[in-house]
């Protein structure tokens, strides 16, 4: 008798705290917004860079970061080999605000023609 009750009780208790619980809360179904953006593009050739992005892509970033966020872009262009074995390259750096998002693209634009014009130059 003593083993059916602490089985009847022990059935009890689980099918007890095995219930699930109702949960009523809010439901956001707002779109996700990014925050502090950092973009970073390393490339090989001039023609990497004319495929890999476009100004307008980066537009589309822009147009979905929140108001009076960090926005940073940089574009690393590789190099020949030098002789110590290392790899050659030059870095192109911009740091700006969502606020001001054409000042931002106009500073991209120039780093993207600066980068195709490094490897013109090189050649």
């Amino acid at each position: 008798m003593k083993n059916l009750i602490t089985s009847l009780a022990l059935l009890v208790t689980v099918l007890g705290f095995s219930q699930s619980k109702s949960i009523n809360g809010i439901v956001d179904t707002q779109q996700p917004k990014l925050d502090d953006i950092s973009v970073s593009v390393t490339v090989d050739s001039a023609e990497d860079i004319e495929s890999t992005f476009q100004v307008a892509d980066i537009r589309e970033l822009l147009d979905a970061t929140g108001n009076n966020e960090t926005i940073k872009f940089e574009l690393v262009c590789n190099g020949r080999t030098m002789s110590n074995g290392e790899k050659a390259h030059v870095s192109y750096k911009v740091e700006g605000n969502s606020d001001q998002p054409e000042a931002f693209l106009k500073s991209v634009e120039k780093i993207r023609t600066s980068a195709i014009k490094y490897y013109n130059n090189k050649n």
